[in-house]
């Protein structure tokens, strides 16, 4: 589900949950925990496994979940979302394929991000929900006003498409992938950890008052996901995704 190893000082964090790392509550469950358990400024790289970074939310299990399943899903979505980004250590997400609706606000939460290969983006519309608090604060600090685009337009990019809105800071090719992440977020690492914390905070503040404030709006994303209505979208979403093309 979720492999944590070491690999020159860095602690390597990779997704092998399924075909395609899709999150439900498990996944989400041990990310939260693995970046708990480490000490507090210790330097990270987040990758996938084969042709996929993360798919995103397992929508499967959220229409099978139904309105229970739901009101435990989403609040440990945010918190695993909100893990990622208030590490106060260097993050560094080596995107190796498909990093899709969740799976791209993971990479977003990182501090740098690098990708190799796929396509990278929101699909919360094009699915018919909306999106927790956290989500959009990540993806408005990580890529701005391009945030608008890639949220209202559930556009997919490839990797050149998301370098040039920020989305990925660089390029490289799959084999290289992991050596030039670990090789960042060692670099960063080096840096005195107070230090490194503090400047860390000072970007993210704006984006960490926004959520503190806008906390209230994740109960109408609750009740949106948990819906009799947004199950049946999301089935015929499913279901289109099962025809062939």
């Amino acid at each position: 589900m979720l492999e944590v190893g070491q690999r020159s000082g860095v602690t390597v964090l990779r997704l092998c949950h399924g075909k395609v790392s899709a999150l439900d509550l498990e996944l989400l469950q041990a990310i939260t925990a693995a970046l708990g358990e480490m000490p507090e400024a210790a330097p990270v790289v987040i990758t996938g496994t084969g042709s996929a970074f993360s798919a995103g939310v397992d929508l499967r299990r959220i229409v099978a979940g139904g309105p229970d399943y739901a009101a435990e899903f989403l609040p440990a979505l945010t918190t695993a979302f909100l893990a990622i980004f208030d590490h106060a250590g260097p993050v560094v997400a080596a995107v190796n394929g498909h990093a899709i609706a969740g799976g791209c606000v993971i990479a977003a939460a990182c501090d740098v991000r690098l990708m190799s290969q796929g396509s990278i983006g929101l699909a919360e519309l094009s699915v018919g929900v909306p999106f927790p608090v956290s989500a959009m604060e990540i993806m408005r600090y990580a890529v701005g006003p391009a945030a608008g685009r890639l949220a209202l337009g559930a556009a997919l990019l490839d990797p050149e498409g998301a370098r040039s809105i920020g989305l990925v800071h660089e390029v490289v090719a799959p084999e290289a992938l992991l050596d030039l992440a670990v090789g960042q977020a060692s670099a960063m690492g080096g840096t005195p950890a107070e230090v490194f914390s503090f400047t860390k905070r000072q970007l993210q503040q704006p984006a960490r008052e926004r959520i503190a404030a806008r906390r209230g709006d994740d109960d109408a994303v609750l009740a949106r996901w948990s819906s009799a209505g947004t199950r049946d979208r999301i089935s015929r979403y499913l279901e289109q995704l099962r025809r062939p093309r």
